[in-house]
């Protein structure tokens, strides 16, 4: 599903930050535009408040609907009265909710939150004969070293290969990313570039800032900037992903091993969160934290799929036993071949494009089962005894 994209008109920072975790809550991406780019960035859903100015928010609503037809305004006022709601539909809102200072009320949150998916649902049957709406994979590590780069890699490299459609990696991973050096690119831009020029981020100049792999697959690079991306990168990030969404068929986003503020603008643009663990105490302890977070940020905690990675028949820590502690099933196990992954990495030529080996197949079956081509295989289940310290 692509992100709906929505921007907030209000003067009041608190009530925007709150509008904001309502989206963020609904289970569909979604991208919240700065409201000084309204105008120049259409948007699927206007949200008016009318609280403070009742004519100057008409005089919005009239403003947006004349000029952006087909999206949804959203008005919100102090209280539901009859007149202002009349008012309000007349001038072309869609929807009206009552704001009291304490927010919305439960039920109105319900509402609220309902409206905002069936306009993602009518967004996306007004495009079904269209272009097929992007589909956003992020990879999030359980600790450094899990093999998240590996795994987000091999994976983007595939989707290229398999579908021949338009397929962008993106490095969100702080402190010098390694995507690039994986696929043996040597980028002349990365995403800071991006970042600092969105103003003139269009096709063709989006295009000089990729870098083209052998498979098809566009690189936007890691930063080579210890202190970047950061928090006042955030905002950044999030229109830079709804940009590549118009691009793009697939995106793949590694956002590493941190929750950080650019991570979590990833995640809620994410149709899957692949959280990659290995099979020991430190990353299944990290995994449950992690776990814990995207629920508390209402990032979608439904999207999350559990990937196993570098698993033996040694490991002490079963795949039933992990699934009990994380409260998820494992998606899909990668076995370890140390000699392997090392040589791909090395050589700077993905696995799925330089052997016939196990994990190299184990690739590519965990990315046809993305597509639907291949259906996913039950766990073996290994008995061995749980360390029992998470």
């Amino acid at each position: 599903m692509a992100q709906l994209a929505v921007s907030i008109l209000s003067n009041d920072e608190q009530c925007k930050h709150e509008m904001s975790r309502l989206l963020r809550a609904c289970g569909v991406p979604i991208g919240i535009l700065d409201d000084r780019r309204s105008d120049d960035a259409p948007c699927d859903v206007y949200i008016i408040d009318i609280r403070s100015d009742a004519s100057s928010g008409m005089a919005t609503i009239e403003r947006l609907r004349a000029g952006h037809g087909a999206a949804a305004i959203f008005a919100v006022a102090a209280s539901a009265e009859p007149d202002l709601i009349l008012q309000a539909m007349r001038a072309g809102a869609n929807e009206f909710f009552p704001w009291a200072e304490a927010g919305l009320a439960r039920n109105t949150e319900e509402s609220f939150q309902g409206a905002i998916r069936k306009t993602a649902a009518r967004r996306d049957a007004a495009n079904a004969g269209a272009r097929q709406p992007c589909v956003t994979h992020v990879f999030l590590g359980a600790k450094g070293g899990a093999g998240t780069t590996t795994v987000a890699v091999n994976c983007a490299v595939e989707l290229a290969r398999l579908t021949k459609r338009p397929t962008a990696i993106v490095d969100l991973k702080p402190s010098l990313g390694e995507v690039a050096l994986f696929l043996g690119a040597r980028p002349r831009f990365t995403v800071l570039d991006a970042i600092e020029n969105l103003h003139r981020l269009d096709r063709d100049f989006l295009r000089e800032l990729m870098s083209r792999h052998k498979s098809g697959l566009d690189i936007l690079a890691g930063s080579e900037q210890f202190d970047r991306p950061n928090a006042q990168d955030a905002v950044g990030v999030e229109e830079l992903l709804r940009l590549l969404s118009k691009q793009y068929d697939f995106i793949v986003i590694d956002a590493g091993n941190l929750i950080n503020a650019c991570a979590v603008a990833a995640l809620y643009a994410a149709d899957t969160v692949f959280l990659v663990a290995n099979p020991d105490v430190p990353s299944i302890r990290n995994a449950q934290r992690l776990v814990d977070r995207v629920r508390q940020l209402g990032a979608g905690s439904e999207r999350i799929r559990v990937l196993l990675n570098r698993t033996t028949d040694q490991h002490l820590i079963a795949p039933k036993q992990i699934e009990t502690a994380l409260g998820y099933g494992i998606h899909h196990s990668f076995s370890s071949d140390y000699r392997t992954v090392s040589t791909a990495l090395n050589s700077g030529v993905p696995l799925t494009l330089t052997n016939h080996s196990e994990i190299s197949a184990q690739f590519g079956s965990f990315t046809k089962q993305l597509l639907g081509l291949e259906e996913a295989k039950p766990e073996p289940e290994r008995r061995r005894s749980f360390l029992g310290i998470l």
